[in-house]
């Protein structure tokens, strides 16, 4: 069980040649975190290569031997760890030319030693928290993504299954070809800068891979699977499905699209050659797409190593050095070793690809019925592949902890996956949702007719949709988030017929966000906004509304510090709690309070007449006594009609104002006056003082 606890905790890679540092890193965050330790940058860049997005960030020094910081930050860029990893950079080079440097290379934050227990590890918790809400929504914009091109990927494999069918070759064939070319890409990216290939364009190319041999449909049968030696004229008939292949897809409506003109090169120039002895062009060198050079070594590999009509299948060392030699033709120098340094992952891969055939199966089916079965009408096989395919959801929905549903307009029906009716506490078939009494119980008539209206702002086009809301489950309102797809008709005019989704619990998720936030926002210790989040706040209510006047009020406690020297910092803190609690019932619903410093706190006063009675019952309510101790307090006030209306220039006369105060023996309040413009100012290192203490 601490085995499995251990696994799912976050880690944290720390790269420090100071052993001291690493120690009390290590001390402060290894109850939360399992702490990976790196002596310097060439050991931090090793631990990423192994473990990759394993990680879940990196605490960074800059000066370090053998490689520094920048050093690690630069690798991390090359190889596009950065934007997975973030990368906290703590260190004693606190100078403005390493900070800058720190931040153009990536890093997330940067703390400088000497360091606070507490800051570090809030910091830590946020950056983590914060990537892992980005990688949910990239997963979520992913999934979106699979989804519109799940359809497209099927039909390309079905159609080069057709092929393989007609060649009378495995349907493994295709399989290979793409891990092949996928694997090849990767390495290849990561090698060199020579190919700027994103991921994008690799699962492309990978997926085009699959159309390499489309020609083949136009070739005889009795060449394509002749056994024996081609004649000249056989064999000018089988080079020419490259051709044939690259032809068909050129008149394509859809000739412009990525993954068309990918295909195209693949089919075409398959089969040319590094030294431009290949068909059909004689192309040579860099003049053949890299796409194409990618495939044609994939192809060579996989016809080794596989049984074919005319040929026993070699071994994968065999191949590798026939393929070495030249006896297959010439590859690129730099795609062969791409090919010997992923060898032996190559041979993994494959043997594990192979035996998850579970789609591939079913593509071979298809393709199969559809090439032998003559009296089997189009519809009868889509009705047969519906079936199949709602056999397959219905399996595995009922094995899925999640809440899927399916909902159709006419008759309207809500149909849910058991697991999620035995949730919910309903029925799996619901008729007429809308008018179930449990239903919206659940949900509520607000919240569903809410739905209602985001679902029928959808669009063929635009067909997804999300919302967020509470669902009472057991008595108990939970924040839930659901995914729905609208379904329209295919014919003229296109009508909305229902859809299909599902309900993800994230009350954790939210309620621990919320947290988080309000963490980043409060004074800890009284409750109070912090002085950021109160700068915020402040300036956004000055800018609202110019035709309302407000007062900004700032108060100190008077000789707040004999209550830490005479009782203690814990008696401290409650007349500081004390002193906030009573602000808060002195001020109205719409004013606003905050803690900005140690005794310092900030009010704004909506302004509907003369202020001064809510100055003075603030004054009033305030002072007094706290266990005995005596609470006095100095007020400084600005008005925003007096003149001026940014937060700055408030903040500045109340400032002005409370140092007039205090200088005439404190314990009272006034307001700011143009006498006051230029007194000095005890208290204005405030403003930065409280946001750095954030």
């Amino acid at each position: 069980m601490e085995q499995k606890k251990l696994e799912h905790r976050h880690k944290i890679l720390v790269a420090d040649d100071s052993e001291m540092n690493r120690f009390m890193l290590r001390n402060m965050l290894e109850e939360s975190y399992e702490i990976i330790e790196a002596e310097d940058g060439l050991q931090a860049v090793a631990v990423l290569n192994k473990m990759g997005p394993e990680i879940s960030l990196v605490l960074l020094d800059i000066v370090m031997p053998n490689m520094d910081g920048f050093g690690v930050l630069a690798a991390m860029n090359k190889y596009h760890w950065i934007e997975d990893v973030p990368v906290i950079m703590i260190s004693a080079e606190n100078t403005k030319v390493y900070i800058e440097r720190a931040y153009d290379l990536g890093v997330t934050d940067y703390i400088s030693r000497p360091f606070d227990i507490m800051v570090v590890r809030r910091r830590v918790i946020n950056t983590i928290m914060l990537y892992a809400k980005q990688k949910r929504l990239v997963g979520m914009v992913a999934d979106q993504i699979y989804e519109r091109e799940k359809g497209n990927n099927l039909m390309v494999a079905i159609l080069s299954h057709i092929v393989e069918f007609r060649n009378g070759e495995s349907g493994l064939h295709v399989l290979h070809i793409h891990v092949i070319t996928e694997m090849l890409l990767k390495h290849l990216a990561h090698k060199t800068d020579k190919y700027p290939l994103s991921q994008a364009e690799i699962n492309l190319i990978s997926t085009a891979s699959a159309l390499h041999d489309i020609g083949k449909i136009g070739v005889p049968e009795a060449v394509l699977n002749k056994p024996g030696r081609f004649t000249d004229e056989e064999f000018a008939i089988m080079k020419s499905h490259s051709k044939m292949g690259a032809d068909m897809l050129a008149d394509l409506p859809i000739k412009d699209e990525p993954l068309v003109k990918y295909a195209y090169d693949i089919c075409r120039w398959h089969h040319e050659r590094y030294d431009g002895r290949g068909y059909p062009d004689g192309l040579a060198g860099e003049d053949i797409p890299i796409s194409a050079q990618v495939v044609a070594l994939a192809d060579v590999y996989d016809a080794l190593t596989s049984e074919r009509c005319y040929k026993k299948a070699f071994s994968h060392e065999k191949a590798l050095e026939m393929i070495a030699n030249g006896e297959c033709g010439a590859f690129q120098p730099l795609l062969l070793e791409c090919l010997m340094e992923i060898s032996d992952s190559l041979r993994e891969e494959l043997a594990v690809r192979s035996v998850a055939m579970d789609d591939y199966q079913a593509m071979e089916n298809v393709a199969a019925e559809m090439l032998q079965s003559k009296d089997l009408s189009s519809t009868d096989r889509t009705l047969r592949m519906l079936e199949h395919e709602r056999m397959k959801y219905q399996f595995f929905a009922s094995m899925s902890q999640e809440i899927q549903f399916e909902f159709s307009l006419i008759p309207p029906m809500l149909t849910i996956s058991e697991w999620g009716a035995q949730r919910l506490g309903l029925d799996e078939n619901i008729v007429d949702p809308y008018g179930n009494a449990r239903v919206l119980e659940l949900t509520g008539s607000e919240r569903l007719e809410h739905l209602s209206r985001i679902v029928r702002q959808t669009t063929p086009e635009k067909p997804d949709s999300e919302y967020e809301c509470q669902i009472t489950i057991n008595g108990e309102p939970r924040w839930h988030r659901i995914i729905f797809r609208s379904m329209w008709t295919s014919e003229r005019p296109i009508q909305y017929i229902g859809g299909i989704g599902k309900v993800l619990d994230i009350h954790e998720e939210r309620s621990r966000l919320m947290e988080l936030e309000h963490q980043a926002t409060h004074d800890g210790l009284t409750g109070l906004l912090n002085h950021r989040a109160a700068k915020e706040v402040i300036s956004a209510r000055l800018g609202q509304d110019s035709s309302q006047e407000f007062a900004l009020v700032m108060l100190d406690l008077d000789y707040f510090k004999q209550a830490n020297d005479q009782r203690g910092h814990q008696f401290g803190d409650g007349v500081l709690q004390h002193t906030a609690q009573r602000l808060c019932q002195s001020i109205r619903r719409n004013d606003v309070a905050a803690r900005v410093g140690g005794d310092e706190f900030l009010v704004l006063l909506e302004c509907n007449g003369d202020p001064e009675s809510v100055v003075d019952r603030i004054f009033q309510t305030v002072r007094g006594e706290y266990e005995g101790f005596p609470i006095s307090l100095s007020m400084g006030v600005a008005e925003t009609q007096s003149g001026g209306r940014s937060y700055e220039q408030l903040l500045h006369r109340a400032d002005q104002a409370l140092y007039a105060v205090k200088r005439n023996g404190r314990g009272h309040y006034r307001f700011y006056d143009n006498s006051m413009e230029e007194m000095l100012s005890v208290l204005s290192p405030i403003d930065n003082a409280g946001e750095e203490s954030q």
